[in-house]
């Protein structure tokens, strides 16, 4: 049963960047795409990226495509998102998961078979 956990959130002022973390252990990472999504108060989780499991593929929602890379190295089991030019409204709770499939474009949260806990990202105007 592989296990998920996110780091990197944090409070950053409106343009500011973070990195997001998601470290996997006890199962198998390199076989399987990755996603990262989010979920803001009062709103439903929504896609973010995804990558494909050799990390040369990788889509991105519109709100975040051109602010926010996905990448990960298979050699550590890990998978992040660095995330440029923060907006308020990129507020949420992210959470990284892992996908049934090895690569496509997985949007949809039952793509995914494990979640991570969450790390917050809170952007100040």
């Amino acid at each position: 049963q592989v296990q998920l956990v996110e780091s990197g959130g944090g409070l950053v002022q409106a343009g500011g960047s973070l990195r997001l973390s998601c470290a996997a252990s006890g199962g198998t990472f390199g076989d399987y795409a990755m996603g990262w999504f989010r979920q803001a108060p009062g709103r439903e989780r929504e896609f973010v990226a995804v990558i494909n499991w050799t990390g040369l593929s990788a889509y991105y929602a519109d709100s975040v495509k051109g602010r926010f890379t996905i990448s990960r190295d298979n050699a550590k089991n890990t998978v992040y998102l660095q995330m440029n030019s923060l907006k308020p409204e990129d507020t949420a709770v992210y959470y990284c998961a892992r996908g049934l499939t090895r690569g496509g474009l997985l949007k949809s949260s039952s793509e995914y078979g494990a979640w991570g806990q969450g790390t917050q990202v809170t952007v100040s105007s």
